[in-house]
């Protein structure tokens, strides 16, 4: 067997193959729903009622997908200039911390100001962090996929100290937490009663601007040509060690986002718990989104949809809610199949 590229598939065909790859990912479910002992058709049917069928439902999906939107924004970015970020669990939790240093009473400032310093911030933190491993890599040229890979468990790492230490909250009963952002700092809630925050919108806006940055400025069009071919970039004039420095720095800014969305929109304060995975559940995203940034917020909603409502198909059906990972991981190998399939024709010899 070999791969020929071919040439680049038209939008129809690009659909075509991501469709394949949703149908073969609820095939292989359906199978292992069918070795749970339950009906595929009625298990999918309350995962989407549960997922959508009220508006509590709804906006918890849209609340669960608020993170997974800046983490999948912040792959998609890195990924497009081939700037393998596997770290944004560790930038999210930067931003987380920034937040909670800034929030709790630092700057007394009102909220109109507050906020905006402390977003500032905790981009600066998620940006700072990705530098590290930029610099490691244009310089020495190191792989990223470890040096980001590796900052997640010492940013993880680094919270527990903080929590255990200076950011601890005396009066949390001695649990390993942080203090409250103070209401200035707090994103206001988009309906009353509910879960969903402004987050959100921040979310559907940093995609639109990501959008944009990478269709209509110069600095999309050198991403893309470093992605795309190096070599030839870096001889038709793009520097590509400053386009990647470039890189990292919105990725990671972008990445620490949903950390402060987490913080000053949901939680309220800083657990080592914060996420349960949302750096690396953004890879999934940002693949599926085939690295487009509008597609990324279609695909957190869908991966969110499949979280939320696992855990109420769960109760119902008493199919175990761990079907939700089984899910995106597979639609994830299904896109990664079809993507090779979409850039290379299959030869038998």
């Amino acid at each position: 067997m070999r791969l020929e590229a071919k040439p680049a598939p038209s939008l129809a065909g690009t659909f075509a193959y991501s469709a394949g790859a949703v149908l073969a990912t609820l095939l292989v479910s359906s199978l292992l729903v069918l070795a749970a002992g339950a009906s595929p058709l009625s298990v999918f049917a309350l995962v989407a009622k549960g997922a959508a069928g009220s508006q509590f439902a709804l906006m918890e999906t849209l609340s669960r997908a608020t993170p997974l939107i800046f983490t999948g924004l912040a792959v998609a970015v890195a990924f497009r200039a081939r700037l393998w970020n596997i770290g944004a669990e560790a930038q999210l939790y930067a931003g987380a911390v920034v937040t909670v240093v800034l929030g709790t009473g630092a700057l007394p400032l009102p909220a109109p100001i507050l906020i905006p310093i402390i977003m500032v911030a905790s981009m600066a933190a998620g940006a700072a962090l990705l530098l590290g491993p930029a610099l490691l890599k244009t310089r020495f040229g190191v792989d990223e996929v470890v040096t980001t890979l590796l900052l997640n468990f010492i940013m993880l790492l680094f919270v527990s100290m903080l929590l255990e230490g200076v950011l601890k909250d005396p009066m949390g009963l001695g649990w390993p937490q942080s203090q409250r952002v103070i209401a200035e700092a707090q994103l206001p809630r988009l309906i009353q009663g509910k879960r969903l925050h402004l987050g959100f919108v921040i979310a559907i806006a940093s995609a639109a601007v990501v959008w944009v940055i990478m269709k209509k400025t110069t600095l999309g069009y050198e991403m893309r040509a470093v992605g795309h071919n190096a070599e030839a970039a870096r001889f038709a004039g793009i520097p590509v060690n400053v386009v990647l420095m470039k890189t990292a720095l919105l990725s990671g800014g972008i990445a620490a986002l949903a950390g402060f969305s987490e913080v000053a929109g949901l939680k309220g304060n800083l657990t080592l718990d914060l996420s349960p995975g949302f750096g690396y559940t953004g890879i999934v995203v940002a693949m599926l989104a085939l690295l487009n940034p509008i597609g990324v917020v279609a695909s957190a909603i869908f991966v969110a949809a499949i979280f939320v409502g696992a855990d109420a198909m769960s109760r119902s059906a008493g199919v175990p809610s761990y079907i939700a990972e089984v899910m995106v991981a597979t639609a994830l190998l299904t896109m990664v199949v079809a993507i090779m399939l979409m850039r290379f024709k299959v030869r038998w010899r």
